[in-house]
C-alpha cells in the first residue's frame, strides 16, 4: 500500500500541554483518515514524534509512505542520518550527551525500519491545507490539556 501522511505537534508553552495530529492519505482510494491526541505535560518535539509515531503505527510493513512534517528535527533524523549516527553511539550526541526523547526515537526507528519511508519538509503556516489541519487538530488537543 501507498499512503501520504501530514503530521504535526503542539505545545501551548514548551513544556506543557501539547497536541499532535495527523492525515492519513490512502493513495489508492485516496481516503483521508484524521487521527489526533494530547498530553498534559510534553514537549512540542514529543508532540511531532508522537504524530508521527501514530500515524506510521496504522501501515504496515513494506507500505510506502510519503511523510510530510513541519518538523526540521524529525526530518533530519532520518535524511541527515543523525539517527544512524546516535545508534552508533549508543544513543549519545556528537558532545557525547544523552539524546533527548530516546524512547520515541527507538519507537520511530524500529516503525521506519520495515516500511518505506520518506520524510518531506513542509513549511509550517504557510497555507498548505493538511499540514494547516494537523495544525489545528494538535492546538485543539492541547487546549484540553491546558487547565486539566
Amino acid at each position: 500500500m501507498s499512503y501520504t501522511i501530514y503530521t504535526d505537534g503542539s505545545c501551548l508553552k514548551n513544556p506543557g500541554a501539547g497536541g499532535w495530529a495527523a492525515i492519513i492519505v490512502d493513495e489508492s482510494t485516496g481516503e483521508k483518515t484524521e487521527i489526533h491526541g494530547g498530553e498534559k505535560s510534553t514537549t512540542n518535539n514529543r508532540m511531532e514524534m508522537t504524530a508521527a509515531i501514530a500515524s506510521l503505527s496504522l501501515t504496515s510493513e513494506g507500505d510506502e509512505i510519503n511523510l510530510f512534517t513541519d518538523s526540521q528535527y524529525l526530518k533530519k533524523a532520518f535524511t541527515e542520518n543523525w539517527i544512524v549516527n546516535w545508534k552508533r553511539r549508543n544513543w549519545q550526541t556528537a558532545s557525547k550527551s544523552p539524546v533527548k526523547n530516546v524512547d520515541l526515537w527507538k519507537t520511530l526507528d524500529e516503525l521506519v525500519s520495515n516500511r518505506k519511508v520518506k520524510f518531506k519538509w513542509v513549511q509550517g503556516h504557510a497555507g498548505d491545507q493538511f499540514n494547516e489541519r494537523c495544525d489545528t487538530l494538535a492546538r485543539s488537543e492541547a487546549a484540553k490539556f491546558q487547565n486539566s
